[in-house]
């Protein structure tokens, strides 16, 4: 559970190591960056696996489940900065297994992204947490955002997109359904 107030005293004291002024703009800013900040790390307080347990009866060949051009919003661990962009996430349930409703593809990926992040880190635990609660044939996470530690400080390059591409399962590099997943993350992610 995050202290809001205890937050927002750190803030007003990092305003004021900072140099910065309080005035009519200011004297609030402490308060709204702690409610902020308490939104941006929500992903704390759950286990976002728990969005997967509710199962419906699937069909004896239920194909490729493919939910792409999620917004991702993230928070980068090094820097405390912006992870920006859109996520894929893709799973092929064995013949007659249960299906998730499609919002909690969604789900999990928000509940890990709304935590102190690399980018690497949130497919990789997307992509578990289909498999330990659904036992698919595959299960796939592909996110291209942008970082604000390199768009807004350092190297200052605006518009580096960076993807990456979790797997696991039986899908292979090369694999059909895997080419089918990036083809259609690369069509909503430009």
């Amino acid at each position: 559970m995050i202290d809001i107030e205890k937050v927002a005293s750190s803030v007003s004291d990092l305003l004021l190591a900072l140099g910065v002024e309080r005035d009519s703009h200011t004297y609030d800013t402490p308060r709204r960056v702690a409610e902020a900040w308490a939104e941006c790390l929500a992903g704390y307080d759950n286990d976002p696996v728990i969005h997967l347990d509710a199962t419906f009866t699937g069909p004896s060949d239920p194909g490729l489940v493919v939910l792409s051009g999620i917004r991702l919003t993230s928070t980068c661990a090094h820097h405390l900065l912006p992870i920006t962009g859109t996520a894929t996430v893709a799973y092929r349930p064995r013949p007659g297994a249960p299906i998730v409703g499609l919002s909690k593809l969604a789900r999990v990926l928000h509940g890990y992204a709304r935590r102190l992040q690399v980018q690497e880190h949130i497919g990789y635990q997307v992509v578990e947490a289909i498999r330990q609660k659904l036992d698919p044939v595959g299960a796939a996470c592909i996110i291209t955002a942008e970082h604000g530690c390199i768009s807004t400080r350092g190297v200052l390059e605006r518009g580096v997109l960076t993807t990456t591409q979790a797997t696991g399962g039986e899908w292979e590099p090369g694999h059909a359904d895997l080419q089918a997943i990036l083809a259609e993350h690369a069509a909503r992610s430009v």
